[in-house]
């Protein structure tokens, strides 16, 4: 039986608010999941050096090798990193959750379509989960108590619509349809197309296991 499956929990991380709601909301995720999903925060990741390229082969390290996927979509405009990341995963065809709480419009869909760009929609294996932040801070507020209270069951009630969405995304069927090969060979190209010395840290034998683990847990049926 699987113990847990990791969860690469990617967007914004650039003010306090966004590391601690990052951080909030990742600790909620799980505590509700009662251990089946521990997240990977990349703002939690030990930056060794300031060369851009390492520090983007570390992130998108941590996308290849993580079971499952959380995109935080929030803002008028996607955070560019976010969307790059993004892409790779849906590249591995890695189960993916993208989470707005962001209650503006935006995007160029018509009125019933996701709120941002039309190019980062309709992927498979992927679901949406819509929060209106403002609706769902006041009701945990109007409901009294401390703000460690307030905070903890604002998010408690977020990371239960969350672990939803990941339990049912990690169910669906995948593209590689248990072809151990077809991914083996779909892997080592996602760590060579990047260029940037990404390869030198997804090593062959490196994909190798990522790719067997992620089998043995049934994620590439």
């Amino acid at each position: 039986m699987v113990d847990s499956y990791t969860v690469y929990f990617a967007g914004d991380l650039f003010d306090h608010k966004h590391l601690t709601g990052n951080f909030l909301l990742a600790s909620a995720i799980e505590r509700t999941g009662a251990g089946r999903y521990v997240c990977v925060l990349p703002q939690h990741l030990e930056q060794v050096t300031h060369r851009a390229a390492a520090i983007r082969n570390q992130d998108l390290k941590q996308v290849v090798s993580c079971d499952i996927a959380l995109f935080n979509f929030d803002g008028t405009d996607l955070d560019s990193g976010t969307v790059v990341e993004f892409m790779m995963a849906k590249f591995l065809d890695i189960p993916s959750v993208v989470l707005r709480t962001d209650f503006r419009a935006a995007g160029d869909q018509q009125k019933d379509g996701d709120p941002w760009n039309l190019m980062c929609s309709f992927y498979p294996r992927t679901r949406i989960v819509r929060i209106h932040a403002m609706a769902w801070q006041q009701e945990a507020w109007r409901a009294g108590g401390t703000p460690d209270e307030i905070a903890g069951r604002l998010y408690k009630r977020m990371a239960g619509v969350v672990v939803e969405a990941l339990d049912t995304v990690r169910g669906e069927p995948s593209l590689v349809a248990g072809d151990v090969s077809w991914a083996e060979r779909l892997y080592a190209w996602a760590a060579r197309f990047p260029g940037g010395d990404l390869s030198a840290v997804c090593t062959p034998d490196f994909l190798t296991e990522i790719v067997a683990q992620k089998h043995r847990k049934g994620l590439l049926g």
